[in-house]
């Protein structure tokens, strides 16, 4: 079991302080392998380089205590993490179960190609496998010398195997023909050269039976295929053919790819949060079987999971691809043991989230579920000698694995929904297992009506933990590093479950950092942190950024993944209060010209007018005389002038922004008349227009019409400033204004007041957290901006501290992105000698830094 400690938080108070004003400290010197000793005091950097600071800590003082489960991971099989990425199979669509369920292009023959004079056909017919595994294939080789057969091209490019690599094969098959069939199981590269010797197996019997062997790789290559080929005569069924590396991780047949797990293992996470996600509950609800049709859109039912893969039902995957099913809740449970992780499992609760948004009125149904997720406690839990602790042990695991937290629910957009029948869940998993933790979420965002609500309903109901999710620009983590500070500390504990900066530049994961060191400051409210998706796959990317990337055969951290190693590897054991300076700002009012915009939506405008707030007209335009005055922007979309208004005709086209005015305007109204056509969504009004990445939108009609917001794009990377339910009608036309009057914006729709915001957040820059670890203190400093941070550092008086002290710091490019061949963002250590209860350090610009102290 991982170690487990809650710890309280801590509002840190800011000094601001002004340059000049501090005294000359102690300097320290850093030593690097090869350099040579800087001293702070002779820091040679340009003034208008260097910012100053000061860091307050206090020692003696006594801070919120942090969980070894603090810092976790979350998997979900998006962007190939699973088929093709972690699990470990080398064949694609090895039991011939793909369909137009998965993907509109799939078929059961997707990834094969017949060769060979005779017949190859993907049959579900009452000779299959199982009821559970419907479509196998079936050859009728002719008596031909060069036989009939299929050849499997894997992922992406190809099969990947190493000289000198053995791999394990497998094929079940069953044979009409009294003598047996020959079968021939062989690696060759994309050209037809061999790439092992081959495998020669006999089928015999008309019963199905699995038949195994090895192959030696004799050559490297990344574009690998594996052929298999019938002899002789007559009709040889075959399924589940199957071709995995020897080599797994912990060696284990069947098993994980190893790089992709150790990479894993290697941050260390204190729980595993699993199977998702967007895929947990999204489809249907019924069961794999005859009554439901072998429904082949489902939601993740873990029971689909476990048991011989054979025996395991296939199913699509919410983003657009199959599901296997090798990897399960077994598998889950077993990686989360072997790392040292709790294993923290979700169910759906029969609401569909992630754009879906049905709720599934069926008591029956919610019972089947609720007992499921009772079994699924059973399996992990109960002795062997239980029905589904049996189970358990008959995979090979008679212990039982230590469950302590179960989630239930994902990303529900539908909060009373959700929460009825959620109450349900928690109602009969406290009934059986008081101990265990039920875990409860807010919806798909950080705010808005839905979290808002959520946030409600967990509070009252004394819910123990509740499930944030957001992704957002670098930006918003700059501004929010206090988001946690004044969060109600007797009521539900925050589970941030999925959250990530929307790029995988090193700015973003800067921006990541200085928002955790809040997250560790407040560490006695925000339990358990993952940040989210965690692999992608190069060839199959459905999401980004991500975690670590992989292909065939190499796979690498992003600048997100060395941030977050920092972190879960150096996290301590209580926060040491501190507190520092912060940077001086100036901020002036929004200024920024106007546009106009859709998103998968036909739209007409017209009557648009923006008029100062001494009531000067600065721009009219009713469309009479074209529209000469508008520059498009984002250069989609079809705007043409029709009939005096301006219209965007393209319904399938996304962010059509077109732009006009002065990027100077300040304090102005803007007015506009709006008529949704048709399409998904409704209209787009964007103000305070610097460029395509920099401006504000009024987003009416938003998320496929379920709600409306006004956004702010910073770099290309959105935020909602504030949101609430408004839809929009087709046909309508709607009278907008938008009132900017310096960082203060009002709304009104139809003349009424829509809603509001002030824009006065400072994203700083320089964000630090100390911690104690043993006899140690970690200081982390977070330096986002271009400058250097002169930072004078003060332990308070009579702190005996070791006069060195041992650096680790992540800094470069805040562009950098780390690939397969270049890791410009990779950890660094040094040694900081002259260290004493005050001295001075410099922390470069976009830059991580963990200044381990030891305490005397």
């Amino acid at each position: 079991m991982p170690r487990t400690r809650w710890r309280p938080a801590l509002t840190a108070v800011a000094l601001l302080m002004t340059a000049g004003a501090l005294q000359a400290p102690a300097s320290a010197a850093q030593h690097t392998a090869g350099d040579t000793a800087v001293n702070a005091a002779q820091d040679t950097t340009a003034a208008q380089d260097t910012t100053d600071y000061t860091l307050d800590i206090h020692p003696r003082a006594t801070g919120p205590r942090i969980d070894d489960t603090m810092y976790g991971v979350f998997y979900e099989d998006i962007n190939r993490a699973a088929d093709g990425g972690l699990y470990a199979e080398l064949v694609q669509n090895r039991s011939f179960e793909y369909s137009r369920a998965d993907n509109a292009s799939y078929t059961p023959l997707t990834a094969w190609t017949p060769t060979g004079t005779g017949a190859a056909t993907a049959v579900d017919d009452g000779n299959r496998l199982n009821e559970r595994n419907r479509t196998y294939l079936r050859l009728t080789p002719d008596g031909s010398a060069e036989g009939t057969g299929v050849v499997n091209s894997g992922y992406s490019t190809g099969i990947a195997v190493a000289q000198g690599k053995r791999y394990d094969v497998s094929v079940w098959a069953r044979t009409d023909q009294p003598a047996g069939t020959p079968l021939t199981l062989a690696l060759r590269d994309a050209d037809g050269a061999a790439l092992a010797r081959p495998l020669r197996v006999t089928a015999r019997g008309d019963t199905w039976a699995k038949y195994t062997g090895s192959l030696t790789a004799t050559a490297t290559s990344t574009a690998g295929r594996l052929a298999v080929t019938a002899g002789g005569a007559g009709t040889v069924r075959l399924d589940m053919i199957s071709l995995f590396p020897r080599d797994t991780y912990k060696g284990r047949p069947g098993g994980l790819r190893k790089d992709l797990a150790e990479k894993i293992a290697a941050l260390k996470p204190g729980f595993v949060r699993f199977p998702g996600g967007c895929l947990v509950n999204t489809g249907s609800h019924e069961g794999y079987d005859a009554a439901s049709g072998f429904q082949r859109k489902r939601s993740y039912q873990w029971k689909d999971t476990i048991g011989p893969v054979e025996q395991r039902p296939t199913n699509a995957n919410f983003w657009g691809y199959n599901q296997s099913y090798g990897l399960g809740y077994y598998e889950y449970f077993q990686y989360a043991e072997d790392i040292g992780a709790m294993a923290l499992p979700v169910v759906p609760a029969l609401v569909t989230g992630c754009g879906q948004n049905q709720a599934t009125d069926d008591p029956a149904l919610l019972r089947r579920h609720i007992q499921d997720t009772l079994d699924l406690i059973e399996f992990a839990n109960g002795p062997a000698t239980s029905v589904w602790g049996g189970k358990r042990a008959a995979m090979g695991h008679p212990k039982p694995f230590g469950l302590t937290h179960v989630e239930v629910g994902n990303e529900e957009n539908l909060p009373d929904a959700f929460f009825e029948r959620f109450t349900q869940f928690r109602d009969a998993i406290e009934a059986r297992y008081p101990d265990l933790t039920v875990i409860s979420n807010s919806g798909p965002d950080a705010s808005g009506s839905t979290f808002e609500r959520a946030w409600q309903l967990n509070r009252d109901a004394k819910v123990d933990m509740v499930d944030e999710h957001y992704y957002r620009g670098p930006q918003w983590f700059l501004e929010n590093n206090d988001r946690y500070d004044g969060y109600d500390r007797s009521g539900p504990k925050v589970f941030l479950g999925e959250y990530a900066s929307q790029d995988n530049r090193f700015r973003n994961a800067l921006a990541e950092a200085a928002f955790m060191t809040g997250l560790e400051r407040n560490a006695d409210i925000v339990k358990l942190a993952s940040y989210a998706p965690l692999l992608a796959h190069t060839g199959s990317t459905q999401w980004r950024p991500d975690m670590i990337w992989f292909d065939n055969t190499r796979s690498w951290g992003s600048t997100s993944y060395e941030t977050q190693k920092l972190f879960m590897t150096n996290t301590g054991d209580r926060v040491v209060p501190s507190t520092a300076g912060t940077t001086p700002t100036v901020s002036g009012p929004i200024e920024g010209a106007i546009g106009l915009s859709t998103w998968a939506t036909s739209a007409a405008y017209d009557d648009v007018r923006v008029t100062g707030e001494d009531g000067a007209t600065l721009f009219d335009e009713d469309f009479s005389d074209g529209d000469a005055r508008w520059t498009k922007a984002a250069g989609t979309g079809a705007w043409t002038v029709e009939d005096g208004r301006y219209v965007q005709s393209d319904a399938a086209a996304e962010n059509t922004l077109v732009t006009a005015g002065d990027p100077a305007w300040r304090n102005y109204d803007l007015d506009v008349k709006a008529t949704k056509r048709s399409g998904k969504e409704g209209f787009l009004v964007a103000f305070g227009v610097k460029d395509t990445g920099n401006y504000y939108w009024w987003n009416l009609g938003g998320w496929n019409n379920t709600r409306s917001a006004v956004e702010k794009a910073v770099g290309g990377a959105k935020q909602s400033m504030t949101e609430n339910g408004t839809t929009i009608e087709t046909g309508r036309t709607y009278d907008l204004r938008v009132s900017v009057r310096g960082r203060q914006v009002t709304l009104f729709l139809d003349g009424e007041k829509w809603g509001g915001f002030t824009d006065d957040k400072v994203a700083e820059p320089f964000r630090q957290v100390v911690t104690r670890d043993g006899k140690d203190l970690i200081v982390k400093v977070v330096n986002a901006q271009d400058a250097a941070a002169r930072t004078t550092i003060d332990l308070g008086r009579g702190t005996r501290v070791a006069p060195t002290a041992r650096l680790t710091t992540l800094s470069g490019d805040p562009d950098a992105v780390n690939t397969a061949d270049d890791r410009p963002i990779a950890p660094r250590t040094s040694t900081l000698t002259g260290v004493g209860a005050h001295f001075t350090h410099t922390f470069p610009p976009n830059s991580i830094t963990f200044v381990r102290l030891g305490l005397r």
